[in-house]
């Protein structure tokens, strides 16, 4: 997904439910005027810096959460995007991409306001809720915010990049990717896209200019098990310092993809649960979600927090989560309780990152199953 903005530590607090994302906005950019077919928001004013901003896969929504501290956590209002939104991306100028079942949703967080859904040029089958829905799931916005790219499901065939430009909010091109595009995300110079196909055990590359895909597999369990099997990519990061995508595996194999070269090395990881969402810390700590366990040895759901160097730490998480979002100082995690399988709840939890002697994680309100997470 895409790059998250940052926000201030949270004081703990302890609310019910819920799972918001958001992103920074410019406090001088005038408010759009909404277009045809545009939602309305359900809360008055601007959008404070550091609101969370959530995709509510359960709902049709996005939901901003207020991070707190204290009892001023928790919701502060829901906005139509479409059906079942997945990931999220959000630009300098506070518009977010909203990948749903339907097309890209185009919405000014500090309005609060639907602009515009853009329709997908793939055709990927009824519009249904879900795990295994078609339509948009990763997304990822150019670093010069011209293009966004998002990931596009065809249930029982392989996966479409489609590319948009945001100033005529078209779809520009296809590309053929992996099956159920997980992730998407965007080498820092903006030269490449990388589209994690979960299905398909790999991760393509495309080229932003030439629009040629080069398909380099992922698995460092083999393919083994095929569509049944567990062992599968999820969700990537790009590693600023060198360009290549980390990819973690069931909180025991982390596999490091040289996207130059398409050669994967593996290292140990210590969680040992099943793992989805990832996320950099601007110091490059590797923060990675464990969903909890889908085996009869593995460990509860947990929080991976891994440094450059290869130390870890696990933060014990209360039942599922799906994505995590970092604050712009890196002491605040926040993650989603979504989930794309069973066991999903509607909050989020906030983690200090402090250190060992760090809060006790707690929970604040969000939206419906939310996913995707960015910080405003």
């Amino acid at each position: 997904m895409s790059v998250r903005r940052a926000v201030p530590a949270v004081v703990a607090a302890l609310l019910l439910a819920g799972c918001a994302t958001g992103t920074r906005t410019s406090a001088d950019a005038p408010g759009p005027t909404p277009e045809a077919g545009a939602g309305t928001g359900t809360a008055q004013g601007r959008t404070p810096h550091g609101t969370l901003l959530v995709a509510d896969f359960g709902g049709d929504t996005v939901t901003f959460v207020d991070p707190g501290p204290g009892r001023d956590a928790g919701p502060l209002g829901s906005v139509e995007a479409g059906t079942a939104p997945y990931g999220l991306t959000v630009g300098e100028d506070g518009r977010a991409w909203v990948a749903t079942a339907e097309g890209v949703a185009v919405i000014d967080t500090a309005t609060r306001t639907r602009l515009a859904v853009i329709p997908y040029a793939t055709e990927s089958g009824p519009v249904t809720t879900g795990e295994y829905r078609g339509g948009g799931m990763g997304i990822a916005l150019a670093p010069d915010g011209a293009h966004v790219y998002v990931g596009v499901n065809v249930p029982g065939g392989n996966g479409v990049l489609e590319v948009i430009d945001t100033a005529t909010r078209k779809v520009t091109a296809t590309v053929p990717v992996g099956r159920r595009p997980f992730d998407v995300d965007v080498s820092a110079d903006g030269r490449e896209v990388y589209a994690t196909g979960h299905d398909s055990f790999d991760v393509t590359a495309v080229g932003t200019r030439t629009l040629e895909p080069r398909r380099m597999e992922v698995a460092p369990y083999g393919t083994e098990g095929g569509l049944g099997s567990w062992l599968k990519p999820h969700y990537a990061v790009v590693r600023p310092s060198d360009g290549k995508l980390l990819l973690p595996f069931e909180g025991e194999r982390l596999a490091v993809l040289d996207p130059r070269t398409g050669k994967v090395r593996t290292e140990r990881m210590t969680a040992d649960t099943h793992q989805h969402g990832a996320a950099l810390t601007p110091d490059g700590t590797l923060l990675v979600v464990g969903t909890g366990p889908i085996a009869a040895d593995d460990e509860e759901a947990s929080l991976t927090v891994r440094t450059p160097d290869g130390g870890e730490r696990t933060v014990a998480l209360d039942g599922p989560h799906e994505d995590v979002a970092v604050s712009q100082d890196g002491r605040t995690a926040y993650v989603t309780g979504g989930f794309t399988r069973d066991g999903h709840w509607n909050g989020i939890t906030v983690v200090d990152l402090a250190g060992e002697g760090a809060g006790k994680p707690f929970r604040i309100g969000a939206g419906e199953r939310p996913l995707g997470i960015a910080v405003l």
